[in-house]
């Protein structure tokens, strides 16, 4: 593998490069036999050259200047330059991993893409090899303001480019130098903050109970502002104080109350003034419509709501900290039966994702305001209140939060309740350790096994959100867990011992989720579970199957025989039989939706 020249940076860079770091990672991964759609990350794509093949797919010969490739180019090149870190792409590999290589012309290509772009991006192209193959490493810069690709701007959410529009680019642009507009002064004085506000503030510090929290609540008005660090030059609240203790510029939060979806408003709160009795009105309001639930006593939770409360406020908090403060539009909270939907105006700051914000650092859009919230005690400041919305509902059996960005850009988070699942309470209640129902890797563990059946590192990783070094540390902490003295966790028998373990429920703890996991153990569930393995894994043989789907190995055998002739499996050999036979997932099986 062979990297051309290095270029000398015009600024400081302490530590390795990181993009250079990554591109070697994944240039080692490929050469060892990886196929870069397994492999690419955020900051770095391998492409194949375009139009390089005919229409039968075989590969052309390459020429020295493509002007397909460079309109191509220039449009992943824009995007990953908008893209926080911006990054490179590798040019001369397809997506399976064959070496197709590329003749364009480095010089050619950075001055034509330098054209395309109308003179806004300017690339570095390293010519580099592998295995003989001819590569280029194309690299954008960071950009200052954004590069458009014909009028649209493009950036990198995990390995796809996404349109973004221009003030969360900004937003994302902003957060990326340091600046909070939250922190910057405003027009008002700490006289000006409203005793309502500072009485609430004083409330939600008594809740806290804790010796800090008590201490700040019985300081004067002018000492709890400057406490809390929303008083500027003296005198002056930052934007953060004037929006929590003055007043919001519009209504900051709408708590809309309906029995059912598409039912008429039941209730609603819209109030105005300072954000912080707008919030404990929203909360109140919330809290008088989130019935007490009642399950037997014995239990993990004698009296629960419907919705936990802590990830109830959690969900709204983030909606009001989080939400781009420069938009009128409020954040929207609407409590439909028993589920509760925040919608919040910007979209995610650069950099988090619904693939990475159980997990991802704590990035705040405005961070003195998220400081503030932290210290009242309303919110996580270290990034975990996700974590805990995510802990608190599959605790109770309930799914996890649903949190995505949609189109204005909005944010949306939506808690769905009920009535828990008491099945699962009793088997939380029996687990030991007892830390299990706080531990948010294990319950997303546990969560999975309830969908899917089965987990193995590789698949367990992108559900919680961490690398697979960190995630088969959190299956070998479930692992050491126990139901009545008996694992909760087994590995799967007769996989090959050179492939990576899996693991499923032991039979001591499929028996206390009876009704959960039986969906997966009847004969339709049996069938659809043995397919996830085939596909997942790559193959899948009579001893796997009787094993994750708990039948005799004679009926597993039937089992895959009626997969065969439904064209989702293929056999390894004709005959059928022997040592070490096995079934491979069809292709109508890796396109099917069971995937």
């Amino acid at each position: 593998m062979i990297i051309g020249r290095e270029k000398k940076m015009a600024f400081r860079y302490l530590g390795p490069d990181r993009i250079e770091e990554q591109l070697k990672a994944v240039l080692v991964a490929i050469e060892e036999g990886n196929a870069p759609r397994d492999i690419e990350l955020k900051n770095i794509d391998v492409k194949e050259e375009p139009n390089r093949r005919d229409k039968s797919g075989n590969v052309l010969p390459g020429e020295i200047q493509n002007e397909s490739a460079a309109q191509y180019l220039a449009r992943e090149l824009a995007c990953l330059a908008n893209t926080e870190g911006a990054g490179a792409i590798i040019l001369g590999i397809s997506d399976d991993g064959a070496r197709i290589g590329t003749n364009l012309d480095a010089e050619w290509l950075r001055h034509r893409i330098y054209q395309i772009s109308e003179r806004r991006l300017t690339v570095d192209v390293k010519v580099g090899s592998l295995d003989d193959a001819r590569l280029l490493i194309v690299r954008a810069p960071e950009a200052i303001e954004p590069v458009r690709w014909k009028g649209r701007i493009l950036w990198r959410v995990a390995d796809n480019c996404v349109e973004v529009d221009p003030n969360t680019w900004m937003d994302g642009r902003l957060h990326r130098i340091g600046f909070d507009w939250s922190a910057q002064g405003s027009g008002y004085t700490i006289s000006d903050a409203k005793s309502v506000a500072l009485e609430v503030a004083r409330s939600f510090l008594e809740q806290a109970g804790d010796n800090t929290s008590l201490d700040l609540a019985r300081a004067t008005d002018a000492d709890l502002l400057r406490r809390l660090n929303v008083v500027k030059d003296g005198e002056h609240l930052t934007n953060a104080g004037s929006l929590l203790f003055v007043a919001t510029p519009e209504a900051g939060i709408d708590y809309i109350r309906r029995d059912y979806p598409g039912g008429d408003s039941t209730f609603r709160v819209r109030p105005s003034g300072p954000l912080l009795t707008q919030l404990a009105k929203v909360e109140q309001a919330a809290m008088s419509s989130n019935p007490v639930v009642h399950v037997p006593a014995g239990l993990a939770h004698a009296q629960v709501r419907s919705l936990p409360q802590i990830a109830l406020r959690e969900a709204i908090v983030n909606g009001i900290v989080h939400r781009d403060w420069l938009t009128p539009a409020p954040t929207v909270v609407e409590h439909i039966g028993n589920t509760l939907t925040v919608t919040s105006p910007g979209g995610f700051i650069a950099g988090v994702s619904p693939t990475n914000i159980i997990t991802h650092p704590s990035a705040p859009r405005y961070r003195s305001l998220a400081t503030v919230v932290s210290a009242l005690r309303l919110s996580e400041q270290e990034g975990i209140g996700v974590d805990r919305m995510v802990a608190e509902m599959l605790a109770l059996g309930y799914s996890k939060p649903e949190i995505t960005e949609i189109e204005g850009p909005y944010v949306r988070a939506a808690l769905i309740g009920g009535t828990p699942d008491q099945e699962w309470l009793r088997f939380m209640n029996a687990a030991e350790p007892k830390s299990i129902n706080r531990d948010v890797d294990s319950l997303l563990l546990l969560d999975m096994l309830m969908e899917e059946g089965w987990f193995d590192a590789a698949r367990a990783a992108p559900v919680l959100q961490r690398s697979l070094a960190e995630t088969r540390e959190s299956i070998d902490r479930l692992a050491q867990a126990t139901l009545s003295n008996q694992p909760i966790l087994t590995l799967v028998s007769g996989t090959p011992p050179e492939d990576d373990p899996a693991w499923r429920l032991s039979d001591a703890a499929r028996a206390a989720l009876q009704s959960r996991v039986g969906t997966h153990l009847d004969g339709a569930g049996r069938l659809r579970l043995i397919l996830r393995w085939a596909v997942g894994r790559g193959r899948v043989s009579s001893s796997e199957a009787s094993d994750i789907s708990g039948v005799s190995q004679n009926y597993a055998n039937t089992l895959l025989q009626k997969l065969e002739e439904d064209g989702l499996l293929d056999p390894s050999r004709p005959q059928r039989r022997g040592r070490g036979f096995f079934y491979r997932p069809s292709q109508q099986a890796q396109d099917s939706t069971l995937t």
